[in-house]
């Protein structure tokens, strides 16, 4: 059963830069497409970004378009979130989530992928 660990998490400040990583373990990452997804307090969880199991196919919300980029290292059974231009509205925890149906998690957003990471805490600063 595939297992996820973000890490990179933290505080920065409002134009800054961070990089979150998802680590796959117990199966290999070229089976699935990933995604992040990120929940603020008081508000539903929503799709980030999303990457195919080739990288051919990248989806982005739209409050993040332009500004964040997904990649992955297949090799390494992990893919990234790179995040620029940060702004205190994207203080959220992000999740990664992966799943084989490339529809389902990067058109459709779903709820329910095979497997979600712990999350992890992201928090910018005005």
């Amino acid at each position: 059963q595939v297992q996820l660990v973000e890490s990179g998490g933290g505080l920065v400040q409002s134009g800054g830069s961070l990089t979150l990583s998802c680590a796959v373990s117990g199966s290999h990452l070229n089976y699935y497409s990933v995604a992040w997804f990120r929940q603020a307090p008081g508000k539903e969880r929503e799709g980030v970004a999303c990457i195919s199991y080739s990288s051919a196919s990248r989806t982005f919300g739209d409050s993040v378009q332009g500004r964040f980029d997904i990649s992955r290292d297949n090799a390494a059974n992990t893919v990234f979130l790179h995040m620029n231009s940060l702004k205190p509205e994207d203080t959220a925890v992000y999740y990664c989530a992966a799943d084989k149906n490339l529809v389902d998690l990067c058109a459709h957003w779903t709820p329910a992928p095979e497997a979600w990471g712990q999350g992890t805490q992201v928090t910018v600063s005005s």
